[in-house]
């Protein structure tokens, strides 16, 4: 079978170093491109925003299964245009992707099927939007409605920051178009749970429970970042709470969305904050988070593809979905300056790897010479996997310690605030 991977960053390095692997995996290619994936697949130089020259490449070149892995090819529809062309893909229609393509959306669908969510207001106009925050106990969160790096959400501790939020966001446009509709959300409190769920449309089958690290710096402290690391399993969500969320999130969420004619296929992310009144739902993501992808593949049992595909071909119930014994923690090894900015180019260096330590990369290029060099704020994220969560933090950071680059950045404190719960 000849599979494409749409995207190029740490989570479809992820999933090309599972998918290689598959029995049935004659040929792996991939639109765009890092030093990690030109090792395994055969990479093209284009945008993920050109569907018809994806479409013509994944036509050349017979592809038989394509795998997206991008939040904007998703929302904008790169699933249905690939499917009308008879190139079955794994991944969600255009129409199902606006759970993540707009909050707004998805905070309304919430509503309309009883879903736990935290309460909201959306606002088109910054007039009535900031008349609302006036009358808010805070803290507050604001949220861009659409796609923004996952940056788009905003904290405010009051008003002033509140009213400045929304300037930014609806006047200044900081996350462009995204910005002009915003939801203004109660804020809860909790530990948060990142779970990324299979399913064909009806049957789903979650995979390993991940605690992401979002903000840049040690002690959740900086700006918010595509994620700084991630542990898996995440000992907060215990299996009672899983049951809970099962039947009150997640199997009612996938029967809403077969129930309004537009049924969810391939990997559905909940973003859960275990609240003191039980569990809500902070977001959705219509695929595999990153990094928490890059922590749950590792723990992946079983034939990634013939998953896969299972979730495309409506036959997931016939599949076993399991997980590895043990634990998984991946730290995101970043640019200086990241998120705000950072220079490109820098070498990379790596020395011997313990065992149990894989590399995915993420911003890196391969130079003619045969250097690896820097190319994007995220640059490499390293997984360590051991019996306990103890053992893989010290394995991750073991192979941090081997990666060496100008400007190298990351967090001490990937699981730190998990440890308690692992005795």
């Amino acid at each position: 079978m000849r599979v494409l991977i749409v995207g190029a960053g740490g989570r479809e390095h992820a999933l090309a170093s599972v998918i290689a692997k598959s029995k049935d995996c004659e040929a792996l290619y991939c639109i765009g491109s890092n030093a990690g994936l030109e090792e395994i697949a055969t990479t093209a130089a284009i945008s993920l925003s050109d569907f018809p020259a994806i479409t013509d490449f994944a036509l050349k070149n017979s592809i038989d299964f394509a795998v997206i892995g991008p939040d904007d090819a998703l929302v904008g529809g790169i699933v249905d245009v690939l499917e009308a062309k008879g190139i079955p893909c794994f991944g969600p229609t255009k129409l199902a992707a606006r759970l993540e393509g707009s909050k707004a959306f998805a905070k309304e669908f919430m509503k309309r099927h009883h879903i736990p969510t935290p309460s909201y207001q959306v606002f088109t106009e910054i007039n009535e939007a900031k008349t609302y925050v006036r009358t808010c106990t805070f803290p507050l969160v604001l949220k861009a409605d659409g796609l923004a790096l996952g940056k788009g959400v905003i904290i405010a501790q009051d008003l002033a920051e509140a009213e400045q939020t929304l300037d930014s966001m609806m006047v200044d446009a900081v996350f462009g178009n995204s910005g002009k509709t915003v939801v203004v959300e109660e804020f809860v409190t909790g530990p948060e749970v990142s779970l990324l769920v299979l399913t064909d449309g009806t049957v789903v089958k979650p995979l390993v429970s991940c605690m992401d690290h979002k903000r840049a710096f040690d002690n959740d402290e900086g700006p918010n970042t595509g994620g700084m690391g991630v542990i898996a399993p995440n000992p907060f969500y215990t299996e009672s709470i899983a049951k809970t969320c099962l039947q009150r999130i997640v199997l009612p969420t996938i029967n809403a969305m077969q129930w309004e004619g537009t049924p969810f296929m391939g990997c559905l992310f909940f973003g859960l904050m275990l609240t003191p009144n039980g569990p809500v739902v902070i977001e959705y993501n219509c695929r595999f988070g990153d990094p928490e992808a890059e922590a749950a593949l590792t723990l992946l049992e079983g034939d990634a593809l013939e998953i896969l595909q299972a979730c495309r071909n409506k036959s997931l119930g016939q599949i076993e979905v399991a997980c590895k014994d043990g634990s998984a923690c991946s730290v995101t090894v970043a640019s200086g300056g990241y998120p705000v900015s950072y220079e490109k180019g820098k070498k990379i260096t790596i020395s011997a790897l313990p065992e149990s330590v894989t590399i995915f990369h993420a911003g890196t290029t391969l130079k003619d010479n045969g250097d690896v060099v820097t190319s994007g704020g995220r640059v490499l994220h390293v997984v360590g996997q051991a019996k306990t969560l103890k053992e893989a933090i010290s394995l991750a950071y073991e192979g941090v310690a081997a990666i060496s680059f100008e400007g190298k950045q990351y967090r001490g404190d990937i699981g730190k605030k998990a440890l308690p719960e692992e005795v």
